[in-house]
């Protein structure tokens, strides 16, 4: 069953570019696929005006972008290359962006002047994304640390009972770990 939805172009939506590798929503995952989905974060068209974005602060190529991206958010979105290299495409279709030779002969893009005036339209949406991922980013730091803590107490009591333990160490531990409990809990 065929659906027309008004859209001008078959993968336009009235709020910008959506279907896949266009960053609509549950487009990528954290890596692994685990983290959160970040389609609360990127609606339909966000990933277009994020990498203009990125593009207009220093020409880069799409793993570059890629990078930018996982690094913002702590590593809880990393966008796959079958989502940005397709925007990427479209934002020089539209003569947002232009590609340039760069390095080891990949492409970087730069933006355009026309790509300036339609990322200035949009600036309020885009300064609101960018709030959202590094929200994400400073979640998801503060969680990696926990975890990171997590493990360390873990390979400390595993080094320290393989070496033996008496009774009073052993108490002395649970104490430690007692009391570190308590303290979480009555943050």
């Amino acid at each position: 069953m065929h659906r027309h939805f008004g859209w001008d172009h078959p993968r336009r939506s009235r709020h910008g570019f959506s279907g896949p590798g266009m960053g609509g929503p549950g487009e990528g995952r954290g890596r692994h696929g685990r983290g959160p989905r970040i389609g609360r974060f990127l609606e339909h068209g966000d990933l277009r005006f994020v990498l203009l974005a990125l593009i207009g602060e220093t020409p880069a190529h799409g793993y570059e972008l890629i990078r930018a991206l996982e690094e913002r958010t702590g590593g809880a979105y990393r966008p796959s290359p079958g989502a940005v290299y397709p925007t990427l495409a479209l934002l020089e279709d539209e003569g947002y962006v232009r590609a340039t030779e760069a390095a080891a002969g990949r492409k970087a893009y730069e933006i355009t002047d026309e790509g300036r005036q339609a990322l200035a339209r949009q600036q309020g949406s885009v300064d609101a994304i960018f709030a959202r991922l590094d929200t994400v980013g400073a979640d998801d730091a503060g969680r990696h640390k926990v975890r990171r803590a997590m493990e360390n107490v873990k390979t400390a009591l595993k080094l320290r009972l393989s070496r033996g333990s008496d009774q009073a160490q052993a108490e002395q531990i649970a104490a430690i770990l007692d009391e570190a409990a308590s303290r979480i809990e009555n943050l």
